[in-house]
């Protein structure tokens, strides 16, 4: 049996995902939505099984990342930011935590 490996990537905001990179993960710093989606289309044919995405990006990008929630890999997972009112990382991980556990339990 063979064993398939992921990588993991951040893709995001340059000032945001600089911590990632300084552990080690592959980063990708994109400022537009054009940018954003080119690179998540890449990374998701390059054998990356967890994108990391900050908050501010994401919101550039709804459909790209509606599209990716369809697929086994690459697991999309948004990074909150301190810079964005909305909570959208938050309110995903709630509603995945309540289609997981039937409830919000957060």
């Amino acid at each position: 049996m063979t064993t398939k490996t992921y990588k993991i990537a951040v893709v995001g905001n340059r000032d945001l995902i600089l911590p990632f990179h300084m552990i080690g993960f592959q980063t990708f710093p994109v400022i537009e939505a054009q940018e954003a989606r080119k690179t998540l289309r890449q990374l998701a044919k390059a054998n990356f099984g967890i994108i990391y995405v900050t908050e501010d990006i994401a919101q550039l990008i709804p459909e790209t990342i509606a599209h990716y929630d369809k697929e086994l890999t690459p697991a999309i997972i948004l990074l909150p930011s301190y810079k964005q009112k909305e909570r959208l990382a938050l309110t995903r991980l709630q509603e995945r935590v309540e289609r997981a556990v039937g409830q919000n339990i957060l």
